[in-house]
């Protein structure tokens, strides 16, 4: 029983001591402090009016469409989540007092003041896009201090962040509509880099992404994800599966290929062949079927291609006959001919 008591003594102990620990480790930490870090904490002053002191500079144009904030999210002061419901313009640009008083001390001087330029050195004003003076890395902390959802979390080690891509060379925050958010907008704004993908959209067969039926984000998360590609579902059959829900089955006779992999036969934003295919019949199906053994028309039967083809094989050639190409659920289907 002794040793009970003992024990139980002890062990009620620890969590006191480990809390001196953890007390004296802050305290030190605490003291650490450079002064010149709390000198500068110290320092930070905001506005008292907030956006109503901005907007006595700050006006509307198209360059910078300032007012257009007001019709946005950001601006919803009912909402704790968004900046205009504490700091407002402050919230992201950082304090602005000292550069208010730059700028009055200035034209006191009788000297004029536009805009920042890049590399020009004024107060500490965090600007965003593609004009900015500020790194990539501090624009996109700033976005990610309030954006660090599910939506977001795969952000850090990502394609786009690898890449040095602002949040604001995508995004538009002073506008009502942002264009990347805009399934018929967003496509030109993710063309503004993707080339290949934009030129593959204006071949003959297509996804309707360019007509704004489709949007980029309908098969990609822009900000990444677990999944090659940065596909919003975990494989390219999911994926496709999401608006082509006939072809996923499951079926009594299978064709192998389009259960593992659509795009081993197709292609994914544009095709100079019919249906996406990545080549026209019957040479795609001879990526995997030999001819031998079976009656051809395109051919001879040294493998030659003929010289009279039959007018009906070159409009379906092998789906004239093998129709259900993805698989058939009938019992005599073992063809894929019905």
């Amino acid at each position: 029983m002794r040793h009970v008591t003992l024990s139980l003594i002890v062990f009620s102990l620890i969590p006191i001591s480990l809390f001196s620990l953890n007390a004296l480790s802050a305290e030190e930490k605490r003291v650490e402090l450079p002064a010149a870090a709390m000198q500068s904490v110290s320092e930070i002053e905001y506005t008292r009016k907030g956006a109503d002191t901005c907007i006595k500079c700050h006006d509307q144009d198209s360059e910078f469409p300032v007012f257009d904030i007001f019709k946005t999210k950001h601006a919803n002061i009912g909402d704790s989540r968004t900046p205009f419901s504490g700091l407002q313009c402050e919230a992201c640009h950082g304090p602005g007092v000292k550069g208010i008083k730059f700028m009055e001390e200035a034209l006191e001087a009788g000297s004029h003041v536009g805009r920042v330029k890049p590399g020009e050195k004024r107060p500490p004003i965090m600007n965003f896009g593609p004009k900015s003076n500020e790194s990539v890395e501090a624009q996109n902390t700033m976005c990610l201090e309030c954006h660090s959802d599910d939506k977001h979390i795969q952000w850090q080690g990502s394609p786009h962040q690898l890449g040095e891509v602002a949040c604001a060379d995508c995004h538009r925050v002073h506008t009502e509509h942002d264009p990347a958010l805009t399934k018929s907008t967003q496509n030109q704004v993710c063309f503004n880099c993707h080339k290949k993908e934009r030129a593959d959209f204006f071949k003959y067969s297509n996804h309707p992404v360019r007509f704004g039926e489709m949007g980029c984000s309908d098969c990609h998360s822009s900000h990444s994800s677990n999944n090659s590609g940065s596909l919003v579902h975990a494989t390219i059959n999911d994926t496709c599966y999401s608006c082509h829900a006939e072809k996923r089955g499951p079926f009594i006779w299978e064709h192998a290929p389009a259960a593992e992999d659509c795009s081993l036969c197709h292609k994914p934003h544009g095709s100079s062949h019919p249906a996406l295919l990545t080549k026209r019949a019957p040479m795609i199906c001879r990526d995997c079927h030999s001819q031998d053994g079976h009656p051809s028309l395109s051919d001879t039967p040294d493998g030659l291609s003929n010289s009279n083809p039959s007018a009906m094989l070159l409009g379906n050639s092998c789906t004239n006959c093998h129709s259900q190409v993805h698989g058939s659920n009938h019992p005599s289907g073992v063809k894929m001919m019905r």
